[in-house]
């Protein structure tokens, strides 16, 4: 399910449609985030919640062809960070999402780092932090994990659908994925 039709006001920022990512180049020939169908409608469920509170999501990434996890992985092969090949990326299963909050006008609410940062200061459990980009995070992870929704402990801006491995590995041009 493409989330910019399905989930009303949320909002894109595909990095890997632009060279503003940690590899410095242009990944993927279109911003478009999608993910499977179930993932997609509890990232819905979560988009209503924090409507209610007057802020909303931002997308970063999504679905992931294969080949751009290999693409990834060659230069860093650091699984904390980057999905090893041989195993395949939730992303490349099209349950994966990165993502943070907004404020009402679109602006990224404080968080403990900028999306893609392979530092320490990324995990879900480090605390040398201002107080507000710690609240954020936390309340991130209760919308998202409130929806069915696991943290992945090292980003705390990558978040899996239970039970992804379900799902097989796709490798589809993510322009011709509907």
């Amino acid at each position: 399910m493409d989330l910019e039709e399905e989930v009303s006001g949320i909002r894109l920022d595909i990095r890997y449609a632009t060279e503003n990512n940690f590899m410095g180049e242009q990944l993927y020939p279109v911003a478009k985030a999608v993910l499977r169908k179930p993932a997609a409608e509890s990232l819905t469920e979560v988009q209503e919640e924090l409507g209610d509170q007057g802020i909303g999501l931002k997308v970063f990434d999504g679905y992931r062809p294969y080949e751009v996890t290999e693409r990834i992985w060659e230069p860093y092969q650091d699984p904390d960070y980057v999905a090893d090949p041989a195993e395949g990326s939730r992303h490349n299963r099209g349950c994966a999402v990165d993502l943070t909050l907004v404020d009402g006008n679109g602006e990224e609410l404080l968080m403990p780092t900028d999306f893609d940062d392979f530092s320490e200061r990324t995990g879900h459990d480090y605390e040398d932090l201002p107080e507000e980009a710690i609240r954020n995070r936390d309340l991130l992870r209760e919308a998202m994990e409130s929806h069915g929704f696991v943290a992945l402990e090292t980003e705390w801006w990558h978040y899996d659908c239970q039970d992804f491995e379900r799902f097989e590995l796709l490798n589809l041009p993510l322009e011709s994925v509907p």
